[in-house]
């Protein structure tokens, strides 16, 4: 594995058939989906035809999901993506999920430790952007302190019932 995507701690992986069960279950969490765009559960079957169309390519499908797990025992943790990567003006959009089992271990620092390194370095990108609720203040802190800046807040942006809340856009430029 490149040093590039790993260090003694995290190890940043593409997606395997064997995530399968592990997706189904994260994606079907809806703990978490007050923090995503998910709004119904999502079937093994869709799940599958995502995993065996998903071709790694960031320059095609415009996106990439990693795998987060711990390098010594494989373990998943979570995923880091990168969402409507735009290659004109080389930048793209984050997302990151820890598991709740393994929130509070420094491990969402590590994995934006990685893709920044491989972002920079690898893919070329000058600007790395995320969209985080105003009321996540856990995520707020982690960006922040990982130097992203925040350059804005779209008001009433997302809906959690009936109540529209604003979001805050942070940027780090690489």
């Amino acid at each position: 594995m490149s040093d590039l995507l790993s260090n003694a701690t995290l190890t940043l992986r593409a997606l395997e058939p064997t995530d399968l069960d592990t997706l189904y279950r994260w994606e079907n969490d809806t703990s978490v989906w007050v923090v995503s765009d998910t709004i119904a559960p999502y079937s093994r079957e869709a799940l599958w035809h995502y995993l065996e169309n998903n071709i790694g390519d960031i320059y095609s499908q415009r996106q990439l999901r990693l795998v987060i797990m711990l390098t010594d025992d494989r373990t998943p943790v979570g995923t880091i993506d990168y969402l409507n990567f735009d290659p004109l003006n080389n930048r793209a959009e984050l997302g990151l999920f820890i598991a709740p089992e393994y929130r509070g271990r420094g491990l969402g620092r590590t994995a934006l430790e990685l893709l920044t390194a491989y972002s920079r370095e690898h893919i070329g990108l000058r600007q790395l952007y995320v969209f985080i609720a105003t009321d996540n203040t856990v995520c707020i802190k982690l960006f922040k302190d990982y130097g992203y800046r925040r350059v804005g807040t779209i008001k009433s942006w997302v809906k959690r019932g009936n109540a529209y809340h604003d979001v805050a856009l942070f940027q780090m430029l690489l």
